[in-house]
């Protein structure tokens, strides 16, 4: 039997672009295991039509061998008419087929075979996602006699199964949001198998949960809520079909008969509740089985259909709910590592100090495909002397290495800083050689930056900036001023080279700016556009409260096809009534500070 080939079948390594119409590493081993399991001959197409993948099946019915179809246009390779002549792109069913994205099936067309004879096919094209990109799933079986169609509820077609069993396969691996993958079953199933579909869910706790009650009313989806929510506990030796479903056993076929006995009580009292509802008068039931444990249960019920459930509905819903049971026990491995994930950050970022006279908020927004944790933080402290230390940065990478690594930068930072008070480029330089010799940290950016109030009531800021993106001082009247003093090497390149400091006064009702790449950088817009950006949305907002400028900030700013994560640091100076003052006059013998020049931009 000739072996399954998909198109680039080793994981890309890190950094290297992946060549058109390739699917990255993850996405081509589901794409594979997909086309493993399918009876029926199939091939996945990428977004312009070309061959990603073919099975076992397909290539003997085609009568060629996978290096003949993978990366190929399909359209170009395929598709013909009757007489043999390619079917203009414009007028072939298969390519409209693919590009309305819903599942289609059609019989009377034909596929030009590796001899060169003709094969005519009933086909289905399935839309499925491979993580990063759209592709189109299409299974087909030689043309025999066709029948009219099949009134609603009658018994499947083996070709049909498989086309059900596709769909259920390539909607659920693609999404880990455990209430999304239950929408898009019940959407399969209803009504093509069912008028009702009646999920019940054992949560993490031992719980039974009924989460969704779904049937269609005039065309659309609805769900019962009078007849969702938690159910009674399961018992341990209950003959009933949903509690020994619930026990793992296998699928069953149901009535409303078996609940009209009058002593029913507990999860029976409930299902005797759910047939009088919904005037189901069939009904088959199979457990949701994960990898490890039961998951739940699924009911399919028909009212409005007249045919009853077989045992051949009892053998497809078992596929069905073993498709069901892995793409959930995926969604909530996700849910956990990423309530992991969230409660780390959580303890990672800190708590904003309070009473200085700065008004300060920050925000942090993890890297949308990561483990919702990073590199990316954020810190704001006061000193004895009664500066406040404020500090952004970015240690390489966003996942849980780079948020470890975060912690122990944050952590020296804070302690340096606190212990030294001295210039903040003094502070990095120290925290650069600890970090390589001591700490064996990768490379990281970070600005420090020290905001010291002055005796005549200003307040004076004093900063170094290690490879990181300038920080923003936008005034009251919209003025943004880009700060690119003091500016030195990131963390990791060159530990014993000095540093430079930069000054400059906060004018009264200013906002001060922190921020990491990711609020710039987009893959189609250079880091001087981003920045650009970001001046003219900062200078629009500036007069709304500061939690207010920030949330509205992010929304605008960041890019949507941004895949880093986001922090921000924003301050605010109080108002004066007396305006801006000149700098604290130098101490005797010592030179003035001088303001460090800036790039202005002033929106409007």
């Amino acid at each position: 039997m000739p072996r399954l080939e998909v198109a680039g079948t080793k994981m890309d390594p890190p950094g290297v672009r992946r060549p058109a119409g390739r699917p990255p590493g993850d996405a081509r081993e589901a794409l594979a295991g997909v086309l493993d399991v399918l009876r029926s001959a199939a091939y996945v197409t990428d977004e312009q039509g070309r061959i990603l993948g073919a099975n076992a099946r397909a290539q003997r019915l085609l009568a060629r061998p996978a290096a003949q179809l993978v990366g190929h246009d399909a359209h170009d390779l395929l598709h013909r008419d009757r007489h043999g002549e390619r079917t203009p792109r414009a007028q072939c069913p298969l390519r409209e087929a693919a590009h309305t994205g819903r599942t289609v099936q059609k019989a009377g067309e034909w596929f030009e075979r590796g001899d060169g004879s003709l094969l005519r096919i009933v086909w289905t094209v399935v839309p499925c996602d491979l993580g990063d990109r759209s592709a189109t799933l299409v299974l087909f079986r030689p043309h025999d006699a066709v029948g009219p169609p099949k009134p609603a509820g009658a018994s499947l077609s083996e070709f049909e199964r498989l086309t059900l069993l596709a769909e259920v396969t390539s909607q659920l691996t693609s999404v880990l949001d455990t209430e999304e993958a239950l929408r898009r079953l019940i959407r399969l199933l209803v009504p093509r198998l069912a008028d009702w579909a009646v999920i019940d869910l054992i949560t993490e706790r031992d719980e039974v949960r009924r989460v969704a009650v779904g049937h269609m009313d005039h065309g659309a989806l609805r769900y019962r809520e009078d007849l969702q929510g938690p159910m009674p506990p399961v018992p341990e030796d209950s003959p009933l079909p949903l509690s020994r479903a619930l026990r793992g056993a296998a699928s069953a076929l149901l009535g409303p008969e078996i609940y009209r006995e009058p002593q029913i009580s507990g999860t029976g009292a409930e299902q005797r509740r759910l047939f009088e509802a919904t005037g189901m008068h069939s009904a088959v039931i199979a457990p949701i089985l994960g990898l490890r444990e039961v998951l739940g249960a699924l009911l399919l019920g028909r009212s409005a259909q007249p045919e009853p459930f077989t045992a051949a509905d009892a053998a497809l819903l078992e596929d069905i709910t073993r498709r069901a049971g892995l793409a959930l026990d995926n969604a909530r491995l996700y849910q956990r590592q990423r309530t992991v994930a969230e409660t780390l950050q959580r303890h990672l970022l800190p708590q904003l100090p309070h009473g200085l006279g700065l008004d300060m908020t920050a925000r942090y927004l993890p890297a949308p495909d990561a483990s919702d944790v990073g590199g990316d933080w954020y810190d704001a402290f006061t000193l004895a002397d009664g500066a406040m230390a404020l500090v952004i940065g970015d240690v390489v990478g966003h996942d849980l290495d780079a948020a470890a690594g975060m912690a122990q930068l944050r952590n020296m930072l804070r302690a340096y800083t606190w212990a030294q008070q001295r210039p903040p480029s003094k502070i990095v330089k120290w925290l650069d050689q600890a970090s390589i010799r001591i700490a064996g940290m990768s490379m990281a950016t970070l600005v420090l930056a020290l905001a010291t109030a002055t005796d005549d009531g200003q307040w004076e800021l004093s900063w170094t900036n290690a490879g990181h993106p300038p920080p923003l001082l936008v005034t009251h009247d919209g003025v943004v001023r880009c700060l690119t003093g003091g500016d030195g090497l990131l963390l990791g390149v060159d530990p014993d080279q000095d540093r430079t400091d930069a000054t400059t006064v906060l004018p009264p009702g200013s906002t001060f700016l922190l921020y990491t790449d990711g609020l710039i950088e987009s893959p189609g817009r250079s880091l001087d556009e981003g920045l650009h950006r970001l001046s003219r949305h900062a200078a629009s907002l500036i007069r709304r409260p500061l939690e207010s400028f920030t949330d509205h900030l992010l929304a605008r700013v960041r890019p949507s096809d941004n895949h880093d994560d986001v922090a921000l640091l924003a301050v605010r100076v109080p108002p004066s009534p007396a305006g801006p003052k000149a700098l604290r006059p130098p101490e005797p013998g010592g030179p003035a500070r001088p303001e460090t020049p800036a790039e202005d931009f002033r929106g409007g």
